[in-house]
């Protein structure tokens, strides 16, 4: 197997780095100069990191596997170590993770690890090419970092759409001086699932990219109001004990018939299999997503054959929220209990108590839930897609809760990021930015031809059209939202904050025809992505590099 370690990685970015500037001379007067990711200034900031010493030493093998997805549905997919998601990793703030990632997937294919919300040294960021070499199938790549801020993230891929298929796990980074009192934990790990079932990632990108033609121009497709009847949000726990869709609740639609995508061809002849049209929620400014997806996953299982917590009545429990899918953002509630919100990207907030949480994909929410006595659902309502994933709390005896159901807190309170404040510790020290960047996301449906500010993210060309910052300055970046659709605008090496108490995270949404500021600290030099986590619309283009100036 070809291995490739850090020295053969520097010196193959460290010779890019010197062609390009070599190219801005004569032929190129007005290319600014960038930081490397592998310059002087990314390794002293990398010492100047609270470490401990220790070392994880981690092996991750990303490869083909049949995943069990329980109910009876195997789905031939990718993995990491042969799960979806894999085990977690867990270790302390300050450690140092190393991690070798074997890619033994199909040949020519090429893959990477991306550290999702870590705040980490530029060069291990594992975005090909911008931080690294891409590692081809039958070669390796050693990661090596300190994790330095404690909270709940995840690792997946950052090549074309994988992100989409089965590689991702939770990387939680435990605070040794957690203030929270709790009992026990569980990670919860929630995503829509298509690979392997109906298709894969690359051929909903490829139907996808054919736009939608003869719909509007800004948001591709038709409206229609959100349609949960009535009774969809009744209380659940007399429901039929059988997992079977014959049992499904009367109130809703049948789960087999929620999940059966059939192609169909727009106007112009485009099938249309794995587009999904007509999606609608107020949550959302309407369109909610772009994907039919014939299941929705909790830690990998579907509703029929659900994930199961076993716990104590009166117990305590944080639940660890991810959102690792790729173009569906949850609706959260367990049902007969409420939530008390704690964390949000890995930061803490001041608690908030409500019935439901909404997430994006690439966010993370931390919940504290006292467990009641019983069976109950722990619901993700794919939001505007009148689909669910559902995993089960077992504290004791009681009737299962069929897989279709709707608890009543979906409908209760929920907290959107923009009404939290974060808490007095993770709050940044209030002053004046020293820069504005105005990021205008654009695109529509119609061409399916997402972009920032109008340009659409070059891979074989990285570095054109950087956004500039300086180290040190205060950096605000204006989310512009010129588009009729949601998106979830992730910051890689960095977090932001919202407003000017807000929130710290990595990830937010921002809705169609609005705007949200957020400021951060320029204190981690490289070059980093900052893109919509929505898995087709990042591919699409909506993706800009933010570079230090060099």
């Amino acid at each position: 197997m070809n291995s490739i370690d850090r020295r053969t990685v520097l010196a193959g970015l460290g010779a890019a780095a010197t062609g390009l500037l070599a190219a801005c001379g004569k032929d190129a007067p007005d290319t600014p100069s960038l930081l490397s990711p592998t310059g002087s200034q990314v390794a002293l900031v990398e010492k100047k990191r609270s470490a401990t010493g220790r070392v994880r030493s981690l092996n991750v093998t990303a490869a083909p596997v049949t995943l069990d997805l329980g109910g009876g549905v195997l789905a031939k997919s990718w993995a990491f170590n042969g799960e979806a998601p894999a085990k977690e990793i867990r270790i302390s703030a300050g450690d140092t993770l190393a991690a070798e990632l074997s890619n033994q997937l199909p040949s020519g294919t090429t893959t990477s690890i991306h550290w999702h919300g870590i705040s980490l040294r530029g060069d291990m960021d594992g975005v090909p090419p911008v931080t690294q070499i891409p590692v081809r199938s039958g070669s390796s790549f050693a990661y090596r970092f300190v994790a330095d801020k404690p909270g709940t993230y995840f690792f997946h891929p950052h090549v074309g759409v994988q992100v989409d298929r089965g590689m991702y796990a939770p990387l939680i980074v435990e605070d040794p001086k957690e203030p929270l009192s709790y009992d026990d934990e569980w990670v919860v790990v929630l995503d829509d699932w298509l690979d392997g079932v109906t298709g894969t990632p690359d051929d909903v990108f490829a139907e996808l990219s054919h736009g939608m033609s003869g719909m509007d121009m800004n948001s591709g497709r038709p409206r229609r109001p959100a349609s949960r009847h009535p009774s969809m949000a009744a209380s659940p726990y007399a429901s039929p004990s059988s997992y079977s869709p014959s049992h499904a609740s009367p109130y809703a639609p049948s789960y087999a018939s929620l999940h059966s995508p059939s192609p169909s061809p727009s106007g112009d002849g485009v099938s249309t299999r794995f587009t999904l049209s007509g999606t609608a929620s107020p949550l959302l400014g309407h369109d909610a997503g772009d994907v039919n997806y014939p299941y929705h996953l909790i830690n990998g299982r579907v509703p029929t054959d659900p994930a199961v917590h076993t716990g104590k009545p009166g117990s305590r429990v944080r639940l660890r929220i991810i959102n690792a899918g790729a173009d569906t953002a949850y609706r959260v509630a367990l049902g007969g209990h409420k939530m008390t919100i704690t964390h949000t990207d890995g930061f803490p907030v001041e608690h908030e108590e409500v019935d439901a949480l909404l997430v994006a994909m690439g966010e993370r929410y931390d919940v504290l839930v006292t467990l009641d006595d019983g069976i109950f659902p722990l619901v993700a309502l794919a939001e505007g897609k009148d689909v669910s994933g559902m995993a089960l709390v077992r504290t004791g005896s009681g009737s299962l809760p069929d897989p279709a159901v709707r608890p009543d807190e979906l409908d209760g309170r929920m907290v959107t990021a923009d009404q939290l404040r974060a808490s007095d510790g993770a709050r940044l020290e209030t002053k004046e930015p020293d820069q504005v960047l105005r990021i205008k996301l654009t695109g529509s449906m119609r061409a399916y031809d997402w972009a920032i500010n109008g340009k659409r993210f070059d891979m074989n060309n990285p570095t054109a059209d950087p956004l500039i910052v300086q180290e040190g300055q205060r950096v605000q970046l204006d989310f512009v939202n010129a588009t009729n659709m949601w998106h979830p605008m992730h910051l890689h090496g960095h977090t932001y904050q919202l407003g000017d108490s807000g929130p710290r995270k990595d990830t937010t949404i921002v809705l169609p025809r609005s705007q949200v500021s957020v400021v951060f600290d320029a204190d981690n030099p490289g070059q980093w992505m900052l893109h919509c986590h929505n898995a087709y619309h990042s591919e699409a283009g909506m993706m800009a590099l933010m570079a230090y100036g060099a």
